[in-house]
Order: C-alpha cells, then sequence, then structure tokens
C-alpha cells in the first residue's frame, strides 16, 4: 500500500511499520523530558543540588543531560518484532563539588517522561571518575578571567605597549580575550592551564600577542589560583613580578605590534582583492521541481529505499540507527565517538595543545545553520535542545538539515557506439542523494558531519574541516612547527583524527569479517606452454579474533574490508556483506607509550573490530581531555580480551584524519576542499544486482531505423518551469567536419 505524504510515497511493510515504530527509542530528549529529569533530581535532599550557573565551584550540579540508549537486545524486540518499546532513560552528569572528596557521578534516570528512580552508571573496571578531569564550565571561566584580569592588572603597561593598544580590562573596542588550552596538566590530578592572550577582533584566533600564562586552578576556592609559569616574547618567567620587572628595567626584549587598523583586519571575512565573478547575479540554485522526495517523521527518515532513524548526542554529535535497505538492516549504529587536533609547537600553549573534542561536550555546539551555505534553501531544517553547562534546556534553531542533493555527476552511465557515427544506446541515471547534515563548531575549528545516502546502497559517513587554524606567536625556531601567515602569527601544525562506530547487522547479527588483498601468481601459459602468465589472484583473511581484526597505523593494509553474514547468501552463492571503504590520510598523532596518548589509543588503528557489548557503547568519554593520562574510558580495554569474531555480533572502529600543516591561503580561514575524509558502506554481495536499477530516473536513448534518436523515460519530459520548459533532447550523433 502506497501512502501520499505530499509529494512523497511511503511503502508499506511490516518491517518498514517496525522501523518506525521503534525510531523514537533514539530521538533525542524532548524540553519535557529534559526538564522533567531535572526537577527529579534537584528534589533529591541526599544529592543536594544548586543551580549550575551558581558562582561557587564548590556546589553540587547537573552538568549534563541526554538520552541513555536502551540496550541493543531490548531495542531489537521492538524493532524486528514490533514489541513494546522499552522505557525511556537519560543519562545524567553530576558534578559534586560540595563535599570533602569532590567527583564526577554519572545517573540513569527513568522512566521518562516522568521519572522516578535512578541508578549510577558504571563505566569498565569500575573506574572512578576523578574531579579534576571534569570540563570547563561556564562558572569556571568566570573564575578564569577574574584571576587574568588580576594578572593583566600587573602588566597593564607591558600588555598595551606590546598589542598596540589592547588592555584586557577598562576597555572598550581595543580589548585583550584568551584562550586556555587543555589537557589541564602533565599528570593525573592536575588542573592547571596555559592561556594565552589574543586581540579580541573578528578571527581573535589569528591574532596572539606573545604573552601566556601557566594559571594553576586546581583548588575549588579561586582565591587560592596562581601563576605557576610565564611566557613572552621566547622567554619563561617564575612570576609576572619578574617578568614585569625585567620589561620595566629594559632586560628583555620586548615586542611591540602595530597599531590596529581595522581596514586591514586579514582575519575578517569581508571580501578584498578582485574578483572575476560577477556580483550582480546569484550562483545556481537547488530546487525541487515536484517537492521533496524524502520522507521524514520525527527523527525516522525514509528515501529511495533507505530508512534511518537519527539523534544529535550532546557529548559527541550526529549517530543514526536502524539502518535499513528496503526493510533489511545493514547496521544498528553508525555514529561519531571522537574528534581530536593534536598541535605541536614552540610556545608553551602550542606545545600542550592536543584537543579532545568531546571533553568540550562538542555535540552540543550545533548553532544554527544558513539558508543557501551551510544547506540548500530546499533543505527541511530541524532545532535541536541541548542540557549542558546551563540550568534550562537551550534551544538550537536550524541546527540539523536534510535535503536532498544531485551530486552533478551520473550514477553510471554508458555511450554505446556504433562505430559508424551513432550510436547502440545511451543509458544514464542521475544521481541523487539524501543528506544528513549537521555541524560542530568546537572553539576555532568548524566540523561539518555528513551522512549521505545514495541510491545503489551505499552509505558514506564525511566530515569537511573548515574555520580559523589555531595560531600562536611566531618565535624564531617555529617554523619548525608550521608557516608564517600573518606578521607575528604562526600557523601551527596538526593532525586532526575521527573516530566512528559502525555496528553492523548485515541480514542478521551473527556476522563475520575478513580483508581481501591480492598476489602475484606466475603460472605457464595454457596456451603458450613457452611462456609465463603473471596476474593477481584473490587473496583472502579470516579474522577470528579481535587482535587479528585491530590494524595499526603505520603497517600495509588490505585493499578491503569485508563484512558479512555466513548463513545468508545473494541469489549467485555469495555470503551477504558489506565493506568499509576509507578516504582517509590520517596516521597516529602520538608514538604508543607516550603519556597523554593512552587517553585516545583508538587512534592506534584506521580499523579496529570488536564484539559488541552494551558495556562499550563509545570509543571515549568526556574526561579524557583533562586526564588523558588515566582515562576513563580506554579503547584498548575492548580489544584485550581477544574474543572471538566468527558469526558474531560486530563492531567496526573506524579512524579517518589527515594532516594539516597550515599556509597562506587558509587566510582568513581554512576551506572545506582538500579537507573532507571518511568512509564509504558498499555492498559486496549484499544484493542479487544494483538496487538502483529500480530508480525511475533513468534515461535510456535509443536510434530508429531512421537514424532518430528515441528517448525512453520514466518521469515527466518535463522538468518544470524553475529549471527548464523544454523536454529532455539527444543526439548522440558524430561526423567528420
Amino acid at each position: 500500500m502506497l501512502v501520499g505524504c505530499g509529494a512523497v510515497r511511503v511503502r508499506r511493510s511490516r518491517e518498514r511499520d517496525w522501523a518506525h515504530h521503534g525510531a523514537s527509542m533514539f530521538a533525542d530528549l524532548s524540553v519535557r523530558e529534559l526538564k522533567a529529569v531535572r526537577d527529579y533530581l534537584h528534589k533529591l535532599p541526599e544529592l543536594g543540588l544548586t543551580d549550575a550557573r551558581s558562582m561557587p565551584l564548590t556546589k553540587n550540579s547537573i552538568l549534563l543531560i541526554e538520552l541513555h540508549l536502551p540496550r541493543k537486545h531490548d531495542a531489537l524486540k521492538a524493532l524486528d518484532r514490533g514489541q513494546a518499546k522499552p522505557p525511556r532513560e537519560a543519562r545524567v552528569v553530576v558534578q559534586f563539588g560540595n563535599q570533602e572528596q569532590p567527583n564526577v557521578t554519572e545517573y540513569v534516570v527513568s522512566p521518562l517522561p516522568l521519572p522516578h528512580s535512578h541508578r549510577v552508571k558504571t563505566f569498565k573496571r569500575n573506574k572512578f571518575i576523578p574531579f579534576e578531569s571534569r570540563p570547563m564550565t561556564f562558572v569556571e571561566y568566570n573564575h578564569m578571567r577574574r584571576i587574568l584580569e588580576k594578572i593583566t592588572t600587573q602588566a597593564r603597561t607591558l600588555l598595551f605597549e606590546t598589542s598596540g593598544g589592547f588592555s584586557f580590562t577598562n576597555c572598550t573596542d581595543r580589548c585583550l580575550t584568551f584562550t586556555d588550552i587543555s589537557p589541564r596538566g602533565l599528570n593525573v590530578g592536575e588542573r592547571r592551564s596555559w592561556v594565552m592572550l589574543q586581540k579580541n577582533v573578528e578571527g581573535y584566533f589569528m591574532h596572539p600577542i606573545g604573552f601566556e600564562v601557566l594559571v594553576n586552578h586546581k583548588d575549588l576556592d579561586s582565591e587560592k589560583w596562581f601563576v605557576e609559569k610565564v611566557w613572552y616574547n621566547d622567554q619563561y618567567f617564575d612570576s609576572m613580578e619578574e617578568l614585569v620587572r625585567k620589561y620595566e628595567d629594559g632586560e628583555l626584549v620586548k615586542i611591540q605590534l602595530p597599531e590596529h587598523d581595522e581596514e586591514d583586519l586579514f582575519s575578517t571575512y569581508i571580501p578584498r582583492g578582485e574578483s572575476n565573478s560577477a556580483s550582480d547575479i546569484h550562483g545556481p540554485k537547488f530546487v525541487q521541481p515536484q517537492g521533496p522526495r524524502y520522507h521524514v517523521d520525527g527523527n525516522f527518515i525514509e528515501y529511495a529505499g533507505w530508512s534511518f532513524a537519527y539523534r544529535v548526542r550532546s557529548s559527541a554529535g550526529l549517530q543514526i540507527f536502524d539502518l535499513r535497505f528496503n526493510g533489511e538492516r545493514i547496521a544498528y549504529e553508525v555514529g561519531l565517538q571522537e574528534a581530536i587536533a593534536f598541535y605541536s609547537g614552540d610556545t608553551p600553549a602550542a606545545m600542550q595543545t592536543k584537543f579532545i573534542d568531546s571533553g568540550w561536550a562538542m555535540g552540543t555546539s550545533t548553532f544554527e545553520l544558513a539558508p543557501g551555505i551551510d544547506c540548500p534553501e530546499i533543505a527541511t531544517f530541524v532545532d535541536l535542545y541541548h542540557y549542558y553547562d546551563t540550568d534550562k534546556p537551550v534551544h538550537y534553531k536550524n541546527a540539523l538539515c536534510i535535503f536532498e542533493l544531485n551530486t552533478g555527476i551520473p550514477l553510471r552511465r554508458h555511450f554505446n557506439t556504433n562505430n559508424m557515427g551513432g550510436y547502440n544506446f545511451y543509458g544514464g541515471l542521475e544521481n541523487n542523494v539524501l543528506v544528513l547534515r549537521a555541524t560542530s563548531t568546537v572553539y576555532n575549528y568548524d566540523y561539518i558531519w555528513d551522512f549521505i545516502f545514495y541510491q545503489n546502497g551505499v552509505m558514506e559517513s564525511k566530515v569537511s574541516a573548515t574555520g580559523y587554524i589555531h595560531a600562536t606567536f611566531l618565535t624564531p625556531n617555529g617554523l619548525n612547527y608550521g608557516t608564517k601567515v600573518y606578521n607575528h602569527v604562526l600557523g601551527n601544525l596538526h593532525t586532526h583524527l575521527i573516530h566512528y562506530k559502525v555496528d553492523f547487522d548485515i541480514s542478521g547479527r551473527e556476522n563475520s569479517f575478513e580483508s581481501i588483498d591480492l598476489k602475484y601468481v606466475n603460472f605457464t601459459n595454457p596456451w603458450s606452454p613457452n611462456d609465463h602468465i603473471v596476474q593477481s589472484k584473490l587473496h583472502r583473511t579470516q579474522h577470528a579474533t579481535e587482535r587479528t581484526a585491530a590494524f595499526r597505523f603505520g603497517k600495509k593494509m588490505p585493499r578491503y574490508f569485508h563484512f558479512y553474514n555466513a548463513n545468508e547468501k545473494n541469489k549467485w552463492g555469495h555470503h551477504k556483506g558489506y565493506r568499509i571503504q576509507l578516504n582517509s590520510h590520517a596516521h597516529s598523532v602520538l608514538p604508543r607509550g607516550v603519556k597523554e596518548e593512552k587517553g585516545v589509543t583508538w587512534s592506534r588503528y584506521p580499523l579496529a573490530v570488536t564484539r559488541h557489548k552494551d558495556s562499550e557503547a563509545s570509543s571515549t568519554s568526556m574526561y579524557n581531555q583533562n586526564d588523558p593520562w588515566d582515562p576513563v574510558v580506554s579503547f584498548e580495554d575492548y580489544i584485550r580480551d581477544n574474543e572471538n569474531l566468527e558469526n558474531q555480533d560486530l563492531v567496526a572502529w573506524v579512524t579517518v584524519g589527515f594532516l594539516h600543516v597550515p599556509h597562506s591561503e587558509d587566510i582568513p580561514n581554512t576551506a572545506t576542499p582538500g579537507n573532507s575524509v571518511g568512509f564509504f558502506l558498499r555492498p559486496f554481495n549484499f544484493f542479487n544486482e544494483d538496487p538502483s536499477l529500480a530508480s525511475k530516473s533513468t534515461v535510456i536513448v535509443r536510434q530508429d531505423k531512421a537514424g532518430n534518436p528515441v528517448v525512453q523515460r520514466w518521469t515527466p519530459a518535463r522538468v518544470g518551469h524553475c529549471v527548464s520548459d523544454q523536454p529532455f533532447s539527444y543526439n548522440g550523433t558524430y561526423a567528420l567536419v
């Protein structure tokens, strides 16, 4: 049965109805649910909760509320049998600062929307969450600003003369701002941050002034915070007093940046230079001549045989669940886990910068998307709600978009010449895809997250990096660690790595994994015995255990990563499967054994495969940023037990990324071309033939006996007045001239 939905027709089936029925299990918490969880916990006297935005650090408060996923076994009862959905639950992070031994505790609160119970959420090895590993909050930043006001007041003359007339306090349009660096220390239990000052202008990331200070802010009484070190113009000092005294006595080389000129603000987006493009007309735009061809119902999406549910996890970002094609599940979950950017540099802030973005709750930085730039105007825009470091849910308008896109290149085509100036046929199919998109602006960088769904059963996961580079003050030794991009400004080299989880369920939960490569064979030519044939032969390696399925960076990689169901075959007798194809230039960020590398052990592997466990829901945690030395979650634990992988519920953990050596063209900021990486999920004998054959957008042209083109198509001949009033035409002949 076909049910009308605007311009969309939705095909009904039992599997489709069950998928639709179960999608809400994965929906992000509503405003009502978020408030209900907050109110329930605030009423528990034993927790002693106060407002998150109240100024004391010695308080108990909620940091995060987000959906707690149901156990997979329970969710599949609803998805595969249509049974009742498990109760909705919330994951809550509570910071207990008002007690003798401060700590962070996670709770699971249920049932929603009317909660009446809670339990402590535990980690593998019952790992304790140290209070020092907590993310920075609005309140702690307020206290940081206060100590910086004291510090900069001591050095007001130095900073004013250094920066060309800027100051941190008592300023109007010539103010200084700051950037703090993570991880916050060098060992477990520390909380001390390098902070660098910048001119607070548009694109302030690009305007360091050559002043950095190490602040110890471990004590919950901010009056006891203190300065451990100061760095100024490539020199270290033990105190502000020492720096100021030597500056005033003329004992050091002073920095004197030029006076600020608004007309020469190199970090702005305001156009400059000569353009060869006409500015009085718009560029091409997308249209939907007869309306959208996808269907959205809450967090459930259908398009061209695909169906899936989605969420935007506040702690990490975009995820999809119950990914199916024509009702058959391919993956239970495909989701973003982590993004890191590890830097190098010559200043203390630069050499300390190892950003682990879930520690900044990158899923919450999903700001509004601009129609016509971030997404086409025709897109469906969706609002998001997050509860992080707040006392009320925060509404992010138009923070996710869904749209169909013509890629501008055919999905497939062939021109079959007759070698006599004509042709036997031309056949082609336009390549339309569905895009699910969100962004994360984590301080200076903007990540554009895409899941892309093709008509031929291929799904692409892609991230595009843009935003401002992380810049520091240029020193004589700085060019070993980056590129001079402006006067006194070094663009620091860094490596981006992105980690994803792919929980395969290929025709069921019992899957296996093999890699496929080529080997040369040399044998006697059977039709010319005096000669030899040298050619490639398929070489398959079964990976039966987790250790054998963990591929290290720096080692030779097989060509194909093949996940399949040994109990299900297609029409031609092949095991039904999918393969992962990487689109990446990634490499490891640190050698194994370096202290900070323990917090990102997943970064050792472009691909690792494990057995599914509900206790191994994510490869990282928001606490790894500020305690990478003894992390709450260590991915290496997932493969240490070396479990069997044959006919099991398998999870692939995928790492993609790239090295970024900044260059002049990163001014004003980084552009997306060449900075997109990801991976494809590609069917490998999953279907009997290309499923896009079902698309009615195919066009075939043949010649009749008189040589005239005969067009065969299954969609309207005329696209629509907004594209062209003329019907499709094609000649195809060729001749001497």
